[in-house]
């Protein structure tokens, strides 16, 4: 791989994060960066997170916060939180999936490759129309869980597919060692029961 290959991340926040945790390890996002400079030229890293609307302070703040500072374009959304007409229960509906596609169609015209986190079968089409253009895509994601955490025909689309479970020596981190601050799981995954939009189907 040529060093000067310009490439741009596109994180799904909360598959990632789920993805990891299915692992058990967290995501140091500073090595995650070092690592992917190190395969060519890094033009951006974008990452796509939800956060409850009603709330003035969520623990995921600290790191949207950390990753706005050091590095990453952090593109966030209001969820929505609405109560379930057929179960009683609340629920938080939030998905950044046409942000993201939007985004990484408009950056893909200066890009060589475009590297995906997440396993959301969603992207399969958006990863088809970018291969159309002529940008390669990278789909980071597991199937070193049961069930795998990316849609097989996700990974079939991609040019090439990375087992995060393979990058943990490179930008993993063991949950005992995060921030304090950081220490809780993110409030909108913590809450009870959450569409987010990120499970294979």
């Amino acid at each position: 791989m040529s060093s000067l290959e310009k490439i741009a991340l596109f994180i799904d926040g909360s598959n990632l994060y789920a993805t990891s945790k299915a692992l058990g390890f967290d995501i140091d996002f500073r090595r995650l960066l070092s690592e992917f400079q190190s395969r060519g030229a890094l033009l951006r890293a974008f990452y796509y997170t939800t956060v409850i609307e009603d709330q003035e302070f969520s623990s995921i703040r600290p790191l949207i916060d950390w990753l706005d500072y050091n590095g990453y374009t952090v593109i966030t959304k209001l969820a929505k939180e609405f109560v379930d007409a057929t179960t009683g229960r609340r629920k938080v509906k939030g998905c950044m999936d046409v942000e993201l596609a939007v985004s990484a169609m408009e950056l893909a015209e200066h890009v060589d490759q475009i590297v995906l986190f997440s396993g959301d079968g969603d992207f399969r089409s958006l990863v088809e129309a970018l291969q159309r253009g002529g940008v390669r895509v990278t789909v980071v994601s597991t199937l070193s869980t049961q069930p795998p955490m990316v849609a097989d025909d996700l990974r079939r689309q991609a040019d090439v597919f990375l087992d995060l479970a393979d990058l943990k020596p490179k930008v993993g981190r063991d949950p005992a060692d995060r921030p304090r601050e950081l220490r809780q799981p993110p409030q909108f995954l913590a809450r009870g029961s959450i569409d987010r939009g990120d499970r294979v189907e």
